[in-house]
């Protein structure tokens, strides 16, 4: 995930969960569309520096930015991808680019929501891994991926042609908005950012469970269940059982950690007596 400081990162934080209810309930097909409407919304907004200040004045409200989207993305993209700019533009950034980060990086998890919930989210983040490394091991081909003067579909073409019998075709879509949103950078750098969204995704969706004994194939569909609700994604559980935090259960997953244990229990008791 991309490192950001101050209100940008608080900011970013509040953007995944609104992306999280988003996607809540939509089939896979659904969020590689929601995917494709925000890279589509990125390259407009990082193509303009006039743009990204405007939507991140903070002497505007929130309200001026919304209608700003709407009348540059009205008909081109949908309803979801324009609630999911207008929430961007309402919090605060640290800078202008910071915003268009944040949104690059909600683009790729789209993505990512989409493979994860055709049951593909781990093959995508194997097979950009391994781009990235075959762009490492072969200058040639970083060459011609870096070469500005081809057009986006001469890009595709060769995609198609090297890889399109070995990976996923939501890798190479993702692939496909690496060429074109570059921003500047060679490709290698927009993989290795990608593959950095990706990974905050497959982190997202996977819940890390201590618990002091072992739970039986109900409680663990449950609590899958229950997390999954919670999230809007499906989750997968990795159970760890440790005896030491005496009860309950400890939970988590990207940023949050749930943590209903007995020893915590015992440790704010202790704490209140103490006060």
């Amino acid at each position: 995930m991309i490192l950001l400081g101050g209100s940008s990162r608080q900011s970013l934080v509040a953007l995944r969960g609104t992306l999280d209810k988003t996607i809540s309930g939509l089939s896979s097909e659904d969020c590689a569309a929601l995917a494709k409407d925000l890279f589509t919304a990125l390259t407009a907004i990082d193509s303009s520096i006039a743009l990204r200040r405007a939507l991140t004045d903070p002497s505007r409200d929130a309200a001026s930015k919304s209608e700003l989207l709407a009348n540059l993305f009205g008909g081109k993209v949908g309803a979801k991808a324009q609630a999911l700019l207008a929430a961007t533009v309402a919090l605060r950034w640290s800078s202008s680019i910071e915003m268009v980060d944040a949104l690059e990086q909600i683009a790729v998890e789209s993505l990512a929501a989409a493979a994860n919930i055709a049951g593909a989210l781990d093959r995508l983040h194997d097979e950009t891994f391994e781009f990235s490394r075959l762009l490492v091991e072969n200058p040639d081909l970083r060459q011609a991926l870096n070469t500005s003067a081809d057009t986006a579909e001469r890009k595709d073409a060769l995609l198609a042609d090297i890889f399109g019998k070995s990976f996923a075709p939501l890798t190479l879509a993702l692939l496909a908005h690496a060429f074109r949103g570059a921003r500047g950078r060679h490709i290698e750098r927009t993989i290795v950012a990608y593959s950095h969204a990706v990974t905050a995704r497959l982190n997202r969706v996977n819940a890390h469970v201590r618990t002091a004994i072992a739970l039986s194939d109900a409680q663990k569909s449950k609590l899958a269940a229950s997390l999954s609700q919670h999230i809007g994604q499906q989750v997968h559980l990795n159970v760890e059982i440790d005896p030491s935090i005496l009860g309950g259960l400890t939970i988590r997953f990207a940023d949050e950690i749930i943590d209903g244990s007995i020893l915590n229990r015992l440790s704010e008791a202790s704490r209140a007596l103490a006060v």
